[in-house]
């Protein structure tokens, strides 16, 4: 395991997804955190039932790990119904998708994660079965091609996605419920944590919670990764408490405030081979090894959030904070956040 594998936005093999498919809780009543998209889905799932209708579609838009799955089969077992998943890139096509929908039972949840990487064909087979729960099959080819129309049972499509901008907004406009998924607090990472060490039979003292969560970059799914190595670092160990969280941590190369070894090589090209930015993200991408996508979508969000980082049009520039906290010295003329 590499040392950015502990915070990787994906599971990296069976064992961590039964691990977390353990942790995760089946109602919105469990659900800890996200206090006003839970309210929100709760009502949309109270007004569907009293009306006996299938519910709204849901899009739920937000960084890796703050519960999007969980949400979606959260929705899927209040309503009794079965959950149907898949995932943008693997429907590359417009038959994936029509075999897909055209299968699905009367009520069925369809979770389609990652959505705005679907094709653009399915995409727009997608805008339809999503308004008139109806598909075009195009038989035949060239000038004789017919197009067959295909009903489709009544369904739930619950998406999610990482980067809401890049949906087109006709498959935007046609969910009727957008949720924003917030990172966490520290307290609600807590209670996630003491929820998780519970269910594994863990004796957690709350100051060990505390600096579990401090560290957890404000996403459940890292703290309760963290958490499994505190455990397997206790029990080769033989020591607990918060003596075991900083040792383990300090190990794994989690420091103070969540930065890991991706988040430390960014920001020291950043600060040191270009003098605190203006840096492009292509350019940092390639400095560091990591696909583009990976820079913006997981590193720089949370560099972003602590004040280590400011996107500007020119590029990423380092702030003070980056400076005062990896303890470099800056050359006189270094462009700052406040002072562009």
């Amino acid at each position: 395991m590499s040392d950015h594998d502990l915070v990787s936005p994906a599971p990296e093999s069976e064992a961590e997804l039964a691990f977390e498919g353990a942790l995760r809780p089946t109602r919105l009543a469990e659900f800890v955190g996200q206090s006003r998209v839970r309210g929100q889905l709760q009502l949309l799932l109270d007004a569907a039932e009293l009306q006996q209708r299938t519910p709204d579609h849901i899009l739920l838009a937000g960084p890796p790990g703050l519960g999007k799955t969980t949400l979606a089969m959260i929705v899927a077992h209040e309503t009794g119904k079965p959950l149907r998943m898949s995932s943008g890139p693997a429907i590359q096509h417009a038959g994936d998708l029509a075999a897909l929908l055209s299968s699905l039972t009367p009520g069925e949840v369809l979770f389609i994660d990652e959505i705005h990487r679907m094709a653009r064909s399915a995409e727009e087979m997608l805008y339809l079965a999503m308004e008139d729960f109806r598909i075009d099959i195009m038989v035949g080819k060239g000038a004789g091609a017919t197009s067959v129309p295909l009903d489709l049972a009544p369904f739930t499509m619950v998406g999610a996605t990482t980067r809401a901008g890049l949906l087109p907004n006709p498959l935007r406009d046609r969910f009727g419920f957008t949720a924003h998924l917030e990172f966490y607090e520290v307290e609600e990472l807590e209670r996630v944590l003491a929820r998780a060490a519970g269910l594994l039979g863990l004796e957690v003292d709350a100051t060990a919670l505390t600096e579990i969560a401090r560290r957890s970059r404000g996403t459940p799914r890292i703290a309760n990764r963290l958490l499994r190595r505190v455990r397997d670092y206790s029990v080769v160990h033989r020591i607990s408490g918060v003596d075991a969280v900083r040792a383990a941590l300090e190990l794994y190369d989690v420091d103070d405030l969540g930065l890991d070894r991706l988040d430390r090589a960014v920001m020291s090209i950043v600060l040191e081979r270009f003098d605190g930015g203006p840096v492009g993200l292509s350019t940092l991408a390639v400095s560091v090894g990591e696909e583009a996508d990976t820079i913006e979508s997981v590193v720089e969000p949370f560099l972003v959030r602590i004040g280590m980082l400011t996107r500007t049009p020119r590029g990423r520039v380092a702030t003070r904070s980056a400076w005062a906290h990896f303890g470099i010295a800056r050359s006189s003329g270094t462009l700052f956040d406040d002072g562009l």
